[in-house]
């Protein structure tokens, strides 16, 4: 009997390879004798080619050194670069902005304390209906 084990590596066609082994087995039963037979002598002969295909797995990279299976770690450090480089660009904006803000604040604050006026006139509410009141006469 076969196990229907699945691990964490399984790929798609592994799992798709169980399921119909699953399926076919479930029939085993109803089946002729030399039917069975045959079928199981094309079992064993497909799983022997699967492991000959398994055994001559061999990657070669671009630097020509063989990896066997999975990637090496600096194509997985190099996988981690554009997370870095986009951290880095959305600090550098929001810095960015930050020190705009700061100018346009200090840029008020240098206008309200060497103006004329002092600071306590703008937030008098009788002088903001005297600004009103001159806008709209110097409109007419």
């Amino acid at each position: 009997m076969t196990s229907t084990r699945t691990s964490a590596t399984s790929t798609p066609e592994d799992l798709f390879g169980r399921a119909i082994a699953a399926r076919l087995n479930a029939g085993v039963h109803t089946v002729p004798h030399d039917i069975s037979e045959r079928l199981r002598a094309a079992r064993m002969q497909a799983l022997a080619q699967r492991k000959r295909e398994l055994t001559h797995t061999v990657v070669v990279d671009s630097g020509g050194s063989a990896l066997l299976g999975g990637r090496g770690w600096w194509q997985r450090a190099l996988a981690v670069v554009p997370l870095l480089l986009l951290t880095f660009g959305l600090l550098t904006i929001g810095l960015t902005q930050e020190e705009r803000r700061t100018a346009e604040l200090a840029e008020v604050d240098a206008a309200l304390l060497t103006d004329d006026l002092p600071p306590a006139a703008y937030t008098d509410p009788g002088f903001a209906q005297f600004l009103k009141a001159n806008a709209a006469a110097a409109h007419q």
